[in-house]
């Protein structure tokens, strides 16, 4: 099953869409280019297991 959600940029702060693929876990990581400065940005994923909803924190890529 896929959803999509929202993130900020960690680097620009604009708002991007992401795919979040729920079959992958509860607990996801990994790198996703911002669509609109197309710096790295490491996506933490987080789904309610009860409700399916998803929080997403960026941060910087060193």
């Amino acid at each position: 099953m896929q959803n999509t959600s929202e993130y900020r940029c960690a680097f620009c702060g604009e708002l991007n869409t992401t795919f979040i693929d729920i079959s992958a876990g509860l607990q996801q990581s990994y790198v996703e280019d911002c669509q609109i400065c197309c710096r790295p940005n490491q996506l933490y994923i987080a789904i309610d297991d009860h409700t399916l909803e998803v929080d997403i924190v960026a941060d910087y890529v060193e």
